[in-house]
């Protein structure tokens, strides 16, 4: 079972919500023997070594699957960083715990983890991770939603991959935390990776989909004044290519 991916859902009883969900990377028990995020990185920086490149790297990822689901999104947000949701996406990952949190902020903000340990993942390994769900969630046709839409996930869970594409979740910030140990539903998993991913406005709704179907771009927020690129609705802002903060 060694490096097997396994998907479970971190159930959040949250009023009207669907819980966020976690993803694990590695068996429980495992132990790292190749690189880790951290190291060689400076004590101050540990806690959250996501450097600009995997910044820009979680943006493209984001905004390539936005721009591309099927059935197409008529109102689909291009998603920019947003630091606020990053440092607070720093604070919870320092803590090295396998849970949505803190609470007080999951009534505002969406969030998706993934949790690895073992042998090295790149970021985009823990991403292509929640989008592999697609494959598992069928899109509500318009006759279902009457009036509100069902959930339509034939896997364990689809909601790594819902919060992706939800497209009024626009701003998103991440984080990365090395671990010595976390607590994994039951087990202890040494020497692991925590990637906390923040977004905002929170999506997951009990009985909406996750964007309208129709002409991308066609039925964006007035605030955009019309714009569009690459199928999402744009306001000039691109935020992919960042600077350390």
């Amino acid at each position: 079972l060694a490096d097997a991916f396994k998907s479970c859902c971190m159930f959040l009883y949250l009023s009207f919500l669907l819980p966020n969900a976690t993803e694990l990377l590695s068996p429980a028990g495992g132990r790292a023997t190749g690189l880790l995020w951290g190291v060689g990185v400076p004590r101050s920086r540990r806690k959250r070594y996501l450097s600009p490149r995997d910044m820009n790297v979680i943006l493209d990822f984001h905004n390539q699957v936005r721009a591309q689901v099927s059935p197409p999104a008529a109102n689909m947000e291009y998603m920019v960083w947003d630091e606020r949701l990053a440092r607070a996406a720093e604070a919870w990952a320092a803590r090295c715990l396998w849970d949505h949190g803190p609470p007080q902020l999951m009534k505002y903000v969406g969030q998706n983890l993934s949790i690895h340990s073992g042998r090295y993942r790149s970021v985009m390994d823990m991403l292509k991770s929640w989008h592999q769900e697609k494959q598992h969630y069928s899109f509500p046709q318009p006759h279902e939603c009457n009036p509100r839409c069902p959930s339509k996930c034939s896997g364990s869970v689809c909601s790594h991959y819902t919060q992706m594409v939800w497209a009024s979740s626009s701003p998103q910030g991440c984080a990365l935390g090395t671990c010595t140990n976390v607590r994994v539903w039951g087990s202890t998993w040494g020497h692991a990776v925590l990637l906390v991913c923040n977004y905002a406005i929170k999506g997951n709704w009990l009985g909406e989909a996750p964007y309208k179907v129709g002409q991308p771009c066609s039925a964006c927020p007035p605030t955009y004044g019309g714009g569009c690129s690459n199928n999402m609705c744009f306001s000039g802002l691109k935020s992919n290519h960042v600077s350390w903060f």
